[in-house]
């Protein structure tokens, strides 16, 4: 083998494991209190999002608070430099394509109204201890 094919299917593979590794390490790096995606009932009569139907493959933190007795998502913590997020789904995510489902349904604290069955909900991302 030449020396010149050799060193390509080396940089080749040293590229497929950086990439490897880029897929499956930011879920593992994690910096800071954790945030969650918190849902509190309310009584109102303002537009909200309707998540009765909503997938638990995409919306994995507004599903789990849904279902929680405390109304708190998984703890969600953001990682060094910013870097992590661009991997990775978040919870700000979640706020961010319900706002964009329904505009109306956005709130001034940064949160959405949602409705599951006939309960409606305000959905935020709160930041605390763990």
């Amino acid at each position: 083998m030449r020396r010149v094919t050799r060193n390509l299917l080396v940089a080749i593979a040293l590229i497929v494991v950086a990439l490897l590794a880029l897929g499956a390490l930011p879920s593992y790096l994690g910096a800071g209190d954790p945030y969650y995606l918190t849902v509190e009932p309310i009584e109102t009569d303002e537009p909200a999002a309707d998540v009765s139907d909503v997938s638990e493959r995409r919306y994995p933190f507004l599903t789990s608070a849904l279902a929680s007795p405390d109304g708190r998502s998984e703890g969600y913590q953001l990682g060094p430099y910013g870097i992590k997020e661009w991997f990775t789904h978040t919870p700000f995510d979640e706020v961010d394509a319900l706002t964009q489902r329904v505009p109306d349904a956005a709130t001034d604290d940064g949160g959405v109204r949602v409705t599951d069955g006939e309960q409606t909900y305000s959905v935020t991302v709160v930041q605390s201890d763990p």
